[in-house]
């Protein structure tokens, strides 16, 4: 296996931190484990080589392919289902009774392939029914790689993908060829997929409601993460939702959120 020597792992590490806020200091196994057959692709021998190459060219299509390797992108439809549940419950009735402009903010950050945003945006044609040509339901979907962007844009999934699915949804929002699932175009239709780098000022044409950033911030130390909720908050309506990863959690003493249950915040 390709070795890093300690002084390229620095710049690397850095590197990722500085710009996308991804903590790697204690990631040195990992990195020479995935990153060996991307540095013989490109026709280096070293890291050195490919680090040097790296921080001058600073290719878009390089660093898109760092990211994917150095990150896991493992999702599936309905993950870590209470917060949809508590999303189709408790949100969507309490914003169906407050939002009168009939818009509503639903942002997916770090949306990878596309099946949280998919599933928020089922259920929320779900809850709405009938009355959905009367609101604007649309889920911003934003992540930092174009490669799973491009993914999720497609909305064609493995069976496997769909295990946690109700079949009732499988049939009506999907068509099944062979073991694949291609979600259908007015699902399709009510995501808007935009790249983004959560390190970046939040500056969208409207606040949200709901956001779900779930399972990104393991990457981040805890001064980004800190930054990052702050963001959030301030990019919330009041009675806003926050939901996060269920092995993340968030700084009860300093941050303006309220606990609401495991991983689940409100702005009052």
């Amino acid at each position: 296996m390709l070795q890093i020597m300690q002084e390229d792992f620095v710049r690397l590490t850095k590197f990722m931190q500085d710009n996308y806020g991804i903590n790697l200091t204690q990631k040195k196994n990992l990195i020479e484990g995935r990153l060996g057959k991307t540095i013989n692709d490109l026709g280096f021998s070293t890291f050195t080589e490919y680090v040097d190459y790296l921080l001058k060219t600073k290719s878009p299509e390089d660093l898109d392919v760092l990211i994917n390797k150095l990150t896991t992108n493992h999702t599936y439809f309905m993950r870590e289902n209470a917060h949809f549940d508590f999303f189709q419950k408790e949100i969507l009735p309490d914003l169906e009774r407050r939002v009168r402009s009939r818009v509503l903010g639903v942002w997916s950050a770090g949306c990878s392939s596309g099946e949280e945003p998919y599933t928020l945006s089922i259920i929320l044609k779900e809850h709405f029914g009938g009355k959905s040509p009367s609101w604007d339901t649309r889920v911003l979907a934003t992540d930092i790689s174009t490669r799973v962007l491009t993914k999720a844009m497609q909305g064609t999934y493995e069976e496997e993908s769909l295990k946690e699915l109700p079949e009732a949804w499988r049939r009506k929002y999907f068509t099944k060829a062979g073991s694949l699932y291609t979600v259908s175009k007015p699902l399709r239709d009510n995501i808007i997929f935009k790249e983004f780098n959560l390190m970046h000022p939040i500056r969208f044409k409207m606040q949200f409601d709901v956001i779900f950033c779930r399972n990104v911030m393991i990457y981040f130390n805890q001064p980004t993460k800190d930054a990052l909720i702050e963001r959030f908050y301030n990019a919330l309506n009041p009675g806003g939702h926050l939901l996060i990863g269920h092995s993340e959690t968030i700084n009860k003493a300093t941050t303006r959120f309220k606990y609401l249950m495991p991983a689940t915040y409100k702005k009052e």
